[in-house]
């Protein structure tokens, strides 16, 4: 489908990733089908998007005229078959492979055969998603980076299956959302994940070899490196369950151990230290 033709898109999971993603297509003109399984994750998303948009007004970023016309675009569901609608479909569920087989396959059953089907996965194989499906041709990897309407950066990958047409419009998606697109082909973590995760884990065995504190490790990469975020800080913002989720990913995929996820992290995920989301991971959110 040319990108001309996309008005109405269909996003799969109000998550945090899911909400950003509505959030810059509502934000750029699209009608947006917010779907998710319970009413309540469909509120509480509907809320951060209405106070992230409070903050681009404060920023000069939104006019505040703009704000009810961006939430008047977003329609949330908890039915599968308002789908149906759509232009194009990005999916943003969990990072699990039967949650998004599930999602994909009654996607692709309600979606015309015409319309693209995006994934926002971070790591798993798109080649491997794109086969769950009957319209290998039109699928493709959507990777948007977190908090979503602030990263420019998308990711646009390539399964084996995805054709040159359905690969370009994705592209030119990106763009009128205000994006950078980065063509990437279909490999564990893609580059952003097979470059970031290692960072974090090798800056998680420094604490747990007693090289430096969390504090120090981050400091260093902070004012020696020019990063605007430590990795053990940005670890914790991502989540360390996510992170330990995408080493297994990584080491099961390339089949090299230095992608083993360091115990401490493994420790922490055990104890239930997610991080920001769980009020403690490296550092102590609860104050």
């Amino acid at each position: 489908m040319s990108v001309d033709l996309i008005e109405t898109v269909a996003v799969l999971g109000a998550g945090t990733m899911g909400n950003g993603i509505a959030h810059v297509f509502a934000r750029a003109g699209y009608k947006v089908i917010l779907r998710d399984m319970e009413q309540r994750f469909l509120d509480r998303a509907l809320e951060t998007v209405g106070k992230n948009l409070d903050r681009e007004i404060k920023k000069g970023k939104l006019a505040e005229a703009e704000k009810s016309s961006v939430l008047g675009r977003l329609q949330p569901v908890t039915e599968m078959n308002a789908i149906a609608a759509a232009d194009f479909i990005v999916e943003a569920v969990p990072e699990k492979i039967e949650v998004k087989r599930a999602v994909l396959t009654d996607a692709d059953r309600l979606a015309r055969p015409e319309v693209i089907m995006a994934s926002n996965t971070s790591s798993i194989s798109m080649t491997t998603l794109a086969a769950l499906t009957k319209r290998p041709d039109r699928f493709v990897g959507m990777h948007f980076m977190n908090p979503v309407p602030v990263m420019v950066l998308v990711e646009v990958i390539r399964a084996l299956q995805t054709s040159d047409a359905t690969f370009e419009t994705t592209m030119k998606l990106a763009e009128k959302l205000g994006k950078k697109p980065v063509a990437v082909n279909d490999a564990p973590g893609f580059v952003s994940n097979r470059v970031l995760m290692p960072l974090i884990n090798e800056a998680a065995y420094c604490v747990m070899e007693g090289v430096a504190t969390a504090e120090a490790v981050d400091a260093v990469m902070k004012t020696g490196m020019n990063h605007p975020m430590g990795p053990l800080e940005l670890a914790d913002f991502i989540g360390l369950d996510v992170c330990v989720d995408i080493m297994h990913v990584l080491h099961e995929g390339l089949g090299d151990p230095k992608y083993r996820a360091c115990p401490l992290l493994k420790s922490y995920v055990a104890a239930g230290w997610l991080g920001r989301k769980s009020g403690r991971g490296f550092y102590n959110y609860s104050q």
